[in-house]
């Protein structure tokens, strides 16, 4: 199995009903949503889909579900967030056998590992699966950092062939292309640095409020690619007071009432989470509905896509 790292992949949520089950009808919205605006791949199972709360058996439906969806069209990755090593390699097995096509992949939870330990786990779970995976590098939110050595060893396995770069240093990009190349793709995971990362040579970016904007994502990408470098800042700068709804405690929430605004989702979220009120509610609500306001009028970026 091989997959193009390039493009806008969706870190999608997941869709839950009032009675706290999985509300595939709405979830299927959004993928459609997602794909009739160019994605280039749905990522399942991060932070934004609420991965911690999700059981076995939900994160198994919603793979097969996009898997369906999807049609082959793009790939479908699902996120590896575990506490142990053979916890790991038994997600990436269920993963394959549910139909993803790649992983996209966390340091051991909960324990702070050290850099051995962090290579091994990553090694180990390579070693037991055929699927591609992306390492998730956010030693911001993880406290976890793969360092440009680990790298060197981690790329000993032929498998192990992206990053999704979220250390929050844009040089990093180029610190990558100069030691690898491309042997180690770059997905730039930061939604408020991420025309910054591409145009330093980020491969693509695993976006948060495309689940919301899902065309004025994939325009950004494709304009700053065809070298329509100011359309794609024009757009960046209207996008951005958005964007930083993604780097927030809250964002599962902010991106969901997001979501509601443009008509591609619900606000409901899984306890210990809920709904957001008072101030920090009408702030939110205030950004999305200026954003809506200013919406810009998009060129016709499908048809630069190569």
């Amino acid at each position: 199995m091989s997959i193009n790292w390039k493009g806008v992949m969706p870190a999608v949520t997941t869709k839950f009903t009032n009675d706290d089950t999985l509300d595939l009808k709405m979830f299927e919205v959004n993928i459609k949503a997602q794909l009739n605006a160019g994605v280039h791949g749905i990522v399942l199972g991060g932070t934004l889909g609420e991965a911690s709360t999700l059981s076995d058996d939900e994160k198994r439906t919603l793979t097969r579900t996009t898997v369906q969806l999807v049609n082959n069209h793009v790939p479908v990755l699902i996120n590896i967030a575990e506490q142990t090593t053979k916890g790991a390699i038994e997600a990436a097995q269920k993963a394959e056998e549910g139909g993803a096509k790649g992983l996209m992949m966390l340091p051991p939870m909960r324990y702070k590992s050290g850099d051995r330990e962090t290579v091994e786990y990553f090694k180990a779970v390579a070693k037991n699966t055929s699927l591609p995976i992306m390492v998730y590098n956010n030693p911001v939110d993880y406290k976890i950092e793969v360092t440009l050595d680990m790298f060197e060893e981690l790329l000993k396995c032929d498998n192990i062939e992206a990053v999704k770069e979220s250390t929050r240093d844009i040089s990093n990009v180029t610190r990558i292309k100069n030691r690898f190349g491309n042997r180690l793709k770059i997905m730039t995971g930061v939604d408020t640095l991420a025309l910054e990362s591409l145009l330093m040579g980020a491969d693509g970016w695993i976006a948060g409020l495309v689940c919301a904007f899902p065309k004025e994502t994939v325009a950004i990408y494709e304009l700053q690619k065809a070298g329509r470098i100011q359309e794609a800042l024009e757009i960046y700068r209207w996008f951005l007071p958005l964007l930083e709804l993604d780097i927030n405690p809250k964002l599962v929430q902010n991106i969901k009432l997001a979501e509601v605004a443009t008509g591609i989702g619900t606000e409901n979220v899984r306890a210990p989470r809920l709904p957001l009120i008072g101030e920090e509610r009408k702030h939110v609500l205030s950004v999305i509905e200026t954003g809506l306001k200013n919406r810009p009028t998009l060129p016709d970026y499908k048809s630069l896509a190569i």
